[in-house]
């Protein structure tokens, strides 16, 4: 389980971020660090139970605490969250996860954060389509009821292409696409979270499933692996 003292660590560094109060607090770090790392390997436990996943391990899934600051106008060094990702495994199981620890502010979310140019093309030509079938997945009961609308950045009006009244505009207009459930902070130092972010990723099966199918079929449905 997620302990206390691992978001009580983020808390107190967003309140000194910088390397001197860091350094100084390196053990607290260190623990914390190896905390995150054995719950990220419960959770890739839990998630391979029902998918196949191949990131080796909790501790590679997880994302640096050090801050990329060159192109940033934030200076400050160190991200004040834990945060990690699972890729899925073979060509033909697409979409990604990922999970967010932050005191009043975690989350687990899952889907295509950067399709690339041919991926995001081809998503865009099944929706021209076909985007009742997507309609119909985001509409499920188990999935709205658990992560809401889809999100995902946009473009303004209309991709290239598609004519703004297009009766699938609204699903045409994402560059990603992403599902996303928020959790409490009881919820994350609760001794079941893994589980219980495992079975919100279950959740996403069949909008992974759908985008999988698409993003491994031409538009005539023929595999292109």
């Amino acid at each position: 389980m997620i302990h206390k003292a691992s978001l009580d660590f983020l808390k107190d560094l967003s309140r000194h971020n910088d390397r001197d109060w860091f350094n100084n607090n390196k053990n607290r770090y260190t623990a914390a660090h190896e905390n995150m790392a054995a719950f990220a390997d419960d959770l890739l436990a839990e998630m391979n139970k029902h998918d196949n996943i191949e990131t080796e391990s909790g501790k590679k899934s997880m994302y640096r605490i050090y801050r990329d600051v060159r192109f940033s106008k934030e200076k400050i060094p160190f991200n004040t969250h834990w945060s990690g990702g699972f890729r899925r495994a073979t060509k033909q199981l697409r979409g990604g996860y990922y999970f967010h620890i932050q005191p009043g502010g975690s989350f687990v979310a899952g889907g295509f954060w950067g399709p690339n140019p041919g991926d995001l093309q081809r998503i865009r030509q099944d929706i021209d389509a076909n985007y009742t079938d997507l309609e119909k997945i985001l509409a499920g009961k188990s999935l709205k009821s658990t992560f809401g609308e889809m999100r995902g950045d946009k473009v303004i009006s209309a991709p290239r292409g598609y004519a703004k009244d297009h009766p699938g505009i609204d699903l045409l207009r994402y560059k990603q696409f992403i599902l996303r459930h928020d959790f409490t902070d009881a919820e994350v130092l609760s001794p079941s979270f893994a589980k219980a972010a495992s079975d919100t990723y279950k959740k996403m099966r069949p909008f992974l499933n759908y985008m999988s199918e698409v993003l491994t079929t031409d538009s005539n449905g023929v595999s292109t692996i």
